[in-house]
């Protein structure tokens, strides 16, 4: 293809309201454009990297022996009513009517529908098992869309549901799947982490993601090396630390004044302590309280899973607003603390092992420090709340676990029987009685897919493209061909002949000045670039460079295709 024949609008910087790395390049490389918000316009470039994406993953799919169907993407509410979820699902699911006033809702999965071809198509259990699955456009009604397509309302998604007779063949479909997805992102050129997973709003008894590693991650994730077990940080239990004990009291009790100190780093810099001496108490919604009050060390995370599962914290968990703090402890968030507070109280297991630390003293702008457990006040119920981080041991025990950022690009599930028994979906088995399936569901974000890539592979210039995604495989950049027969000659001859070893050629004939189509190459991340100029031709040569690196080196003309094949990941 040539450059001049597709319209491409390059920007030097990005809009000022995109936040990630991926958002700003998608925009200033002519990959989407916004429509409005959570919705984007895919542009040529960025089709051909869905395709590329798609075409993998079909693949792939293909090899695992699931079935290629196509599911409407606006759903009748009957069917979401049979399941359970059109009220349980929330407002993500967007609902609308109709002329008839009949309800419907766009589908943001596929459970549902796929569920109710099954219970028609499939009869006996010798039509099991079976796969389908679909490659088409989701749409959840995102509270908040941010990050570009990385969370957007509208986007593409490959979601595969499998049917089986028991239990023992949905491990053997998941087990089928987990391989496949991890070819499929092999093939992607993707560094990735399976992690066990909370199953959300899909339900299940069983989930894993898929996440790509990317500072810029939604997701925190710990994984051990040393043991291979990896998982989001809202599944991992804190082992309990049985050497750890704490230490003596050396510190008398003291209140003291603290004007302005509203968070832990306020009161770190007022006291000159470290966070893992402060206490923070946070208060949430009870189930038979207005309040609870949940301890943590200033250094931890609430985890909101861990928490919402004490009988005495309303779930889905929810955080009290200041107004409601000041209702039920009579002072602000700021001053909270556990001496003297009338309230239900939960204490993290790290933090019920700290001494002599700082906390809120339920007085307006004051803190109390040199407090310790059990001299000063009792110790609460004791509980696992908080996230783990690096340097925490593995649940398996077979190392320190590291924390990382990913982004969540599949997710796998076993579903069992939940949408089966729902909405009746059997087949005769061998003995003529009828069986509820067993289903999975299995779904990978072709769109988030490629900000993902993005997000790992990028520099200063733009896109780092891996070859097996990129929207061509080489661009070739001639000099000065509106002067030069022998470069406009040269520049058709390498684009024909490296098409017809089965690379995708871009070459860009604009009448522009080198230095200009460097950038717009480097910004698009195209994995390799050839410039053809009148000195190179005077040896045979044409000039290589590597997306990856600065390096450039002359190629002869007679070895350019075999070149290439070497240099290709």
């Amino acid at each position: 293809m040539k450059l001049s024949q597709l319209p491409l609008s390059t920007f030097r910087d990005a809009p000022a309201d995109a936040e990630v790395i991926s958002h700003q390049l998608m925009l200033r490389a002519g990959i989407v454009r916004r429509l409005a918000s959570g919705l984007y316009s895919w542009l040529p470039l960025g089709v051909r990297v869905l395709h590329r994406i798609e075409r993998i993953v079909r693949e792939e799919m293909n090899r695992a022996g699931a079935l290629e169907v196509s599911m409407p993407g606006v759903q009748p509410a009957e069917l979401w009513r049979e399941s359970g979820r059109w009220e349980d699902f929330g407002p993500e699911l967007l609902r609308l009517q109709d002329r008839h006033r009949r309800d419907f809702c766009l589908g943001p999965t596929h459970e549902e529908v796929i569920t109710d071809i099954a219970r028609t198509e499939l009869k006996s259990y010798r039509q099991l098992p079976v796969n389908y699955y679909q490659v088409q456009t989701k749409f959840r009604d995102e509270i908040r869309p941010r990050f570009g397509v990385m969370r957007a309302r509208e986007f593409v998604m490959k979601d595969a549901y499998s049917f089986d007779l028991d239990e023992e063949g949905l491990e053997e479909a998941y087990q089928a799947m987990r391989r496949a997805y991890s070819r499929i992102f092999d093939r992607l050129q993707l560094t990735y982490r399976i992690v066990q997973a909370d199953s959300g709003a899909i339900g299940g008894s069983q989930s894993e993601e898929f996440h790509v590693l990317a500072d810029s991650g939604e997701d925190a994730i710990a994984y051990s090396e040393a043991d291979g077990f990896a998982a989001n940080v809202e599944t991992v239990p804190v082992l309990p630390n049985t050497e750890s004990h704490r230490p003596a009291p050396r510190q008398d009790l003291q209140r003291v004044a603290t004007p302005g100190v509203r968070t832990i780093a306020d009161l770190c810099e007022f006291l000159d302590v470290t966070p893992r001496q402060c206490l923070k108490t946070l208060l949430v919604a009870g189930t038979e309280t207005p309040a609870v009050a949940l301890l943590l060390r200033g250094d931890h995370e609430l985890n909101v899973h861990k928490a919402q599962a004490l009988d005495a914290v309303a779930a889905p968990l929810r955080m009290l607003s200041a107004a409601q703090v000041e209702a039920a402890a009579g002072v602000s968030p700021g001053s909270l603390g556990p001496l003297g507070l009338e309230l239900p109280v939960f204490v993290d297991q790290s933090a019920s092992r700290v001494g002599d630390f700082s906390c809120g003293a339920n007085r307006a702008e004051h803190h109390y420090t040199g407090v310790n457990w059990e001299r000063d006040v009792p110790l609460p119920p004791v509980a696992d709340l908080r996230n783990v981080t690096s340097g925490d041991p593995s649940p398996n025990g077979g190392g320190p676990l590291t924390v990382a950022r990913g982004i969540e690009v599949g997710h796998i599930f076993q579903l069992g029987t939940k949408y089966s028994d729902a909405m009746g979906a059997t087949v005769l088995d061998s003995g003529g009685r009828p069986r509820n399936m067993h289903m999975g569901c299995y779904g990978i974000g072709v769109t988030r897919v490629a900000a993902a890539a993005i997000e790992q592979s990028n520099d200063a210039r733009g896109i780092i493209w891996p070859d097996a995604i990129a929207p061509f495989d080489v661009i070739v950049i001639p000099i000065a061909l509106d002067k030069s027969y022998r470069v406009r000659e040269t520049t058709d001859n390498v684009a024909g002949q490296l098409e017809a070893a089965g690379l995708e050629v871009l070459v860009d004939d604009r009448n522009q000045r080198p230095g200009s189509k460097f950038a717009d190459a480097d910004l698009i991340g195209i994995p390799h670039r050839l410039v053809i100029g009148e000195r190179g031709l005077d040896r045979s040569e044409i000039e290589y460079k590597s997306r990856r690196n600065d390096s450039i080196e002359m190629v002869a003309l007679d070895s350019l295709v075999e070149f290439l094949d070497s240099k290709r990941a």
